[in-house]
C-alpha cells in the first residue's frame, strides 16, 4: 500500500486534494496538519474523508512546520484519536504519553535527516516498548549500504515496520520495502511537491515502479551510476516487463564512483539479478564480475551485468546496438552497409566512443577519434589503434561517418552542437547518440544539409533490448519501448515549453 503525504496550507485545499487522490486510486492518505496555516480543525478534515489517514502534526525539530507549542501539537493528535482517524503519527519520544484509545492506530515514529545509525536494531526495539501498531524508522541514506540494512531490519521485524532510507541513495528501500515486509511507504501528491529528501511521487510509485505488484518473489534489476536522476532507463524498462507480464522491477541505483564493489556485494544480499551499468562505472565494473565474454575484455568496458550459472557476467550491448543502428542508416540512405574501409570521425573518448570505435574497427572500418580532452582522446586512440584529432581540428577531417559520443546537445542544452553545419558533408551518415531530444540540433543541421541521419534513440533503445533479453530470455517489446520513451519525452518537453511560456517577459529596454 502506497500512503500519499498532503501538506497544505488551507483546509479547503487539503480536503480537494484528498479527494482528487481517492480518485486515482490512492488507499491511504497523510494529512500533514503541520503545514496548515491556522490551527487544523481534526473534525473538518476528517468528517467525510474518501479513504483512510495518517494524522501527522510534525514539530520544527523533527523537519516539520507546527507553528504551535506542544500541549498545543500533543492537543491535536489526541483530538485525532478521538476523532477515530485510521492511524495516528507520534514520534518515539512522547508515544507513551499518548494513550490508545478507540480504534485508532498508532504509528510510534523515528527519524534521522542525517545518517542510518548502526544501532537499526536498538531503535527498533525502543519503538517496540511504545505499544505501537506499525513502527515507522525513516533514516538518511549516505552509501548504498544503509538501504540493505534497513531492509533487513524491516524483514526481520516481528512488528509491522513502515522502514526505509531518505535521499537519492535511498530510492530502493523506499521501493523495495513492501517486498521486506513493510505495511506500506510514503509518496508525494507530484515530484514537485515532495516533503523530504528523495521521496518519489504517487504516479512515480504506483505506475512506474508498481509497488502494490511487488512481491517477494519479484525479481530486482536497476541501472547503476552517478549521477542516475536523468536516466530513462527504469521507464523503458519497467514498461518492457509490464507488457511482457514478467513479474520484476526495475529502478535507479545511483552508486558513487568510489564505492561500486562494495556497494555491489551489498546488494547481493537483498538479491538483484541484473544491472545496466553506466557513467561511471563502466571500466570499473570488470573487476566485480566473474566472467565476460572476449568482446567485452576487448572494449575494457562494460554497460551490463546479469547472472549466469548463478554467477555475475559482464558484457557491452553498446557495441553491437550502435553497430546495428549505423547499419541500419546506411541501409536506409541506399548505401552499401559494408563498412570495410569506410572513414569514421567519433567524437569523445568516454565509455560510448570506446564501445563504439571497438565495434567499427572489428568490422574494418578506418576509424579517427577526437576529444576536447587532448589526453584523453589521445589515449583511447591508442587502446583502439587509431588515429588521433584534436578537438580544434574536427572541422577539417573528411569522413563518411560521423559519430558524436559527447553529451553536447543533450537536454536541456538544446542550441549546442560539437559539429558546425559548414563541416559536414552532404554524404555524411550523421550518428548522434544523444537521444534526449531524439531530434539533436548536430541531427537538424545535419538534415539540412541532405545528410542521412541516425537518432540516439535507436541505439538507446537496441541495448536496452538486448539487456533486457539478457536479464529475462524473452524477446524485448522494442516498438513498445520506444513508443513509451517518446511520449515520455513528448511529455516532459510539453512542460517545459509551457512552464517557459508562463516566465515574465523583460520590459522593453532590460
Amino acid at each position: 500500500m502506497i500512503c500519499v503525504s498532503l501538506g497544505r496550507t488551507r483546509h479547503s485545499s487539503m480536503m480537494e486534494e484528498h479527494k482528487a487522490l481517492a480518485t486515482k486510486g490512492a488507499e491511504l492518505v497523510e494529512l500533514r496538519v503541520d503545514y496548515m496555516r491556522k490551527r487544523p480543525d481534526i473534525g473538518v478534515l476528517l468528517k467525510e474523508r474518501p479513504t483512510p489517514v495518517v494524522v501527522t502534526c510534525r514539530r520544527r525539530s523533527d523537519r516539520g512546520r507546527w507553528f504551535g507549542t506542544e500541549e498545543q501539537r500533543l492537543a491535536i493528535l489526541r483530538e485525532a484519536i478521538i476523532s477515530g482517524a485510521e492511524y495516528v503519527d507520534l514520534e518515539d519520544d512522547i508515544a507513551k504519553s499518548v494513550r490508545r484509545y478507540g480504534k485508532t492506530k498508532r504509528i510510534v515514529s523515528y527519524h534521522n535527516f542525517d545518517e542510518t545509525p548502526i544501532e537499526l536494531f536498538d531503535i527498533h526495539r525502543r519503538l517496540s516498548e511504545c505499544d505501537p501498531d506499525v513502527i515507522k524508522i525513516v533514516t538518511m541514506a549516505n552509501s548504498p549500504a544503509d538501504n540493505v540494512r534497513m531492509l533487513e531490519m524491516v524483514s526481520a521485524s516481528e512488528i509491522p515496520t513502515v522502514g526505509f532510507c531518505m535521499g537519492e541513495l535511498g530510492t530502493i528501500s523506499r521501493i523495495l520495502c513492501g517486498r521486506a515486509g513493510s505495511p506500506f511507504t510514503y509518496a508525494s501528491f507530484s515530484r514537485e511537491r515532495e516533503m523530504a529528501p528523495g521521496q518519489l511521487s504517487y504516479a512515480e510509485v504506483r505506475n512506474l515502479y508498481r509497488f502494490n505488484k511487488i512481491t517477494k518473489n519479484t525479481k530486482v534489476f536497476g541501472v547503476i551510476g552517478d549521477p542516475i536522476a536523468h536516466s530513462k532507463s527504469p521507464l523503458i524498462h519497467n514498461a518492457a516487463f509490464r507488457k511482457a507480464g514478467i513479474d520484476a522491477v526495475y529502478l535507479p541505483l545511483r552508486i558513487p564512483a568510489d564505492g561500486l564493489t562494495e556497494s555491489l556485494k551489498e546488494f547481493d544480499r537483498i538479491g538483484l539479478s541484473g544491472y545496466s551499468v553506466t557513467i561511471p562505472h563502466k571500466e570499473t565494473v570488470l573487476q566485480f564480475c566473474d566472467s565476460m565474454d572476449e568482446e567485452t575484455n576487448n572494449i575494457g568496458a562494460a554497460n551490463t551485468l546479469y547472472r549466469k550459472d548463478n554467477k555475475w557476467a559482464a558484457t557491452n550491448t553498446d557495441a553491437s546496438a550502435a553497430l546495428e543502428a549505423i547499419q541500419e542508416g546506411l541501409k536506409k540512405s541506399g548505401g552499401v552497409t559494408d563498412l570495410k574501409g569506410r572513414k569514421v570521425l567519433i567524437l569523445g573518448a568516454g565509455g560510448a566512443a570506446r564501445a563504439v570505435g571497438y565495434a567499427l574497427i572489428s568490422n574494418g572500418a578506418a576509424v579517427a577519434v577526437t576529444n576536447r580532452s587532448r589526453e584523453r582522446g589521445r589515449t583511447l586512440a591508442t587502446e583502439l589503434g587509431c588515429q588521433f584529432i584534436s578537438w580544434e581540428n574536427r572541422g577539417a577531417e573528411s569522413c563518411e561517418i560521423l559519430v558524436n559520443c559527447t553529451c553536447v546537445g543533450m537536454h536541456p542544452n538544446l542550441n549546442e552542437t560539437p559539429f558546425e553545419q559548414n563541416w559536414l558533408s552532404d554524404s555524411t551518415l550523421v550518428f548522434d547518440t544523444v537521444y534526449n531530444p531524439e531530434q539533436t540540433l548536430l541531427l537538424k543541421h545535419a538534415r539540412e544539409r541532405g545528410c542521412p541521419t541516425v537518432g540516439g534513440m535507436e541505439m538507446f533503445i537496441r541495448q536496452a533490448g538486448k539487456q533486457f533479453k539478457l536479464f529475462t530470455n524473452a524477446e524485448p517489446p522494442r516498438e513498445y519501448m520506444t513508443e513509451t520513451l517518446r511520449r515520455a519525452m513528448s511529455a516532459a518537453h510539453a512542460i517545459v515549453a509551457s512552464s517557459d511560456s508562463e516566465k515574465p517577459k523583460p520590459a522593453d529596454g532590460e
